[in-house]
């Protein structure tokens, strides 16, 4: 039998690095692919006409001027937890924990709000709020990572457990500040007096986390980048042993990234508890915290990308309700859309960082 017969009829050959526009394009013709898909799974499942299911969903998340502003701020949310968790993971450390981290940072900022909230003019507050939120968040993130430094524990689990002791410490002050007593919730904080509320930026009050997104965006990306810190966790996720034998410690790097990531988590909660919902409770996160590993994941690490992919899974988000509104479409209707969208957008990156050879393709270039 001929040796070439028992060959596969095609390899998996890795590619060189595609120039951004072409990688661009494979995207761009898996969000197309994922549409049509979208639209022949509407069909048959429900009847109704794809485009106008698509035109709910854009009006959902832009349809008027309030409906943009809370778009593009849950943007930000959700972008900026997906920062926080970049460098643990480029790391190679497992950060399950950005919800308890957000959760911490703004129970700090609400107990700044109610404790200090008659005893300190409005600007000191807001100050111990920032610097306690901020603590909050990296105290969460040093706990797991100084256990994983000294003795290698597993920081999935232990960042996974933190979470639920974030929650039930909320759920604990929820019971301690509850107003009305015996309703199980805190409400609107200083609701009268309006202080511990983070101030608005040029009259508007979605502006804030908008515009402390795309300061972190930037400061993200230079410090992965082009610093000597992000250096070295790329050299630690790629290898410990290597990072050892050119003089990096290992376990410095790991404390230090996490409290990073736990600082900007912590200041998370502080948008959330004094600039948007001015008041505490165990689900104010919304799982964001959860989500952000996606968009960590599926954007590379590389914060720029991560603007797209959290915009993709808001917007999705949003215009559920529209969804729902105008066709009688639950939310899981949504999700299924949601999740087809993003596995054509997951899956495209084989075809960016792979390709396939046939094998008479392959006998033709050896020859």
């Amino acid at each position: 039998m001929n040796q070439k017969s028992k060959e596969p009829f095609f390899h998996i050959v890795k590619r060189d690095v595609l120039p951004w526009h072409k990688s661009l394009g494979i995207r761009a013709a898996a969000i197309v692919l994922a549409l049509i898909l979208c639209a022949i799974v509407t069909t048959i499942t429900t009847g109704i006409n794809p485009i106008q299911v698509y035109e709910s969903i854009i009006t959902g998340a832009f349809g008027t001027v309030r409906k943009t502003w809370v778009t593009l701020q849950n943007i930000s949310i959700l972008l900026l937890i997906s920062l926080a968790l970049t460098p643990a993971f480029k790391m190679k450390f497992w950060n399950i924990g950005g919800e308890g981290q957000v959760l911490m940072g703004g129970l700090a900022a609400a107990s700044c709000m109610i404790c200090l909230g008659d005893k300190l003019p409005n600007v000191l507050v807001i100050i111990c709020m920032v610097i306690a939120s901020v603590a909050a968040g990296a105290l969460w993130g040093f706990i797991p990572a100084f256990f994983k430094a000294k003795w290698k524990t597993n920081e999935t689990l232990s960042t996974l457990m933190m979470n639920y002791i974030a929650t039930q410490l909320v759920a604990f002050f929820t019971i301690v500040w509850e107003v009305p007593k015996g309703s199980g919730k805190i409400g609107i904080i200083n609701q009268n007096s309006n202080v511990g509320w983070l101030p608005q930026v040029f009259g508007s009050k979605y502006l804030l986390s908008i515009l402390v997104a795309v300061v972190i965006t930037a400061f993200m990306y230079i410090y992965l980048n082009y610093s000597k810190h992000g250096y070295e966790i790329s050299v630690v996720g790629e290898s410990e042993n290597t990072a050892k034998y050119v003089g990096i410690k290992v376990g410095k790097v790991i404390i230090r990234t996490m409290v990073l990531s736990g600082a900007i988590c912590g200041l998370v909660g502080l948008l959330l508890v004094g600039g948007i919902n001015h008041t505490i409770t165990t689900t104010i996160a919304g799982g964001q915290g959860f989500t952000a590993v996606l968009v960590s994941w599926m954007s590379k690490f590389n914060p720029l990308t991560m603007v797209f992919s959290s915009f993709l899974i808001i917007f999705m988000n949003r215009g559920a309700s529209e969804i729902s509104t105008n066709f009688g479409l639950n939310q899981s209707y949504s999700d299924i859309l949601t999740g087809i969208i993003l596995f054509f957008i997951i899956g495209c990156e084989f075809f960016i960082s792979y390709r396939i050879q046939f094998r008479k393709k392959a006998e033709k270039e050896e020859q």
